[in-house]
């Protein structure tokens, strides 16, 4: 075998010129074989995170709605982008340290209409462990644009519960 043999375009003594496709993108089993190995991925790409792997298949993914947690001295603020959605759509709870994000977006026409859609429609449930004790008297939650804001003031154990660590070379 010469190294000639090794060129794709200077096989069949150089009349085949070279292809925009690879020899294996031609073969349906190849084809095939990269199909199932791309589905695998999809699908056990989620085991680390604890959520069914088949829940990003649903109407709503997993997580939705994105969120945003910022913790200080004095309160957690937790962030939601809800679009699509009003007040009356989301329900707010505070159970065992649990805040729920609840609610359901329907669609607001018949499907027989529709060809195409990326767009979700479906009921959502989010729950964000807080792990801190909250004044349950004075959470406040605020929804505006499609963004649902709740404030969770930290109790007065759990702001001296706080304590700086010194680092050291």
């Amino acid at each position: 075998m010469s190294v000639r043999d090794l060129i794709p375009w200077n096989r069949n003594n150089g009349n085949q010129f070279p292809s925009l496709l690879r020899d294996g993108d031609r073969d349906p089993f190849v084809s095939l074989h990269r199909e199932v190995n791309r589905l695998f991925d999809d699908v056990f790409r989620g085991f680390g995170s604890g959520l069914a792997p088949l829940a990003r298949t649903s109407a709503f993914r997993a997580g939705w709605p994105n969120v945003e947690i910022s913790d200080t001295d004095k309160e957690i603020e937790v962030t939601a982008e809800v679009p699509g959605l009003e007040e009356k759509d989301i329900e707010v709870l505070l159970n065992d340290g649990v805040l729920t994000l609840r609610g359901e977006k329907r669609s607001e026409n018949e499907d027989k209409d529709r060809q195409f859609s990326e767009r979700y429609y479906g009921r959502f449930e989010r729950r964000i462990p807080l792990g801190i004790e909250v004044k349950e008297d004075q959470v406040d939650a605020r929804f505006k644009n499609g963004v649902l804001t709740v404030t969770l003031p930290k109790s007065e154990k759990a702001q001296s519960q706080v304590k700086r660590i010194a680092i050291k070379n």
